[in-house]
């Protein structure tokens, strides 16, 4: 027997690892687009000022990542955008 009380729904193993794959794949692009988000923020600060939206999109598209990383990494059960709410 087991010492520790399950208190999460034990989910399917190769559940799990399938959506490991697709959240890393998602996290490879969200990082991605978080560079040119970046670059595109710079180039709006040399001219002018950076975009208020585009920080707000950043910051959210931060969090998401963060989301990503606890989910491959175990630390929760939760899976991430497109399986719940944007952050």
């Amino acid at each position: 027997m087991s010492d520790i009380p399950s208190t999460a729904p034990q989910r399917n193993i190769w559940l799990r690892a399938l959506l490991m794959l697709l959240m890393g794949i998602g996290f490879q692009l969200a990082a991605t687009l978080l560079g040119v988000l970046a670059v595109v923020q710079f180039v709006l600060a040399l001219v002018s000022t950076p975009n208020v939206r585009l920080s707000q999109f950043g910051r959210s598209l931060g969090q998401y990542l963060r989301q990503i990383a606890e989910f491959v990494g175990f630390a929760t059960e939760d899976v991430p955008f497109p399986f719940s709410d944007w952050p």
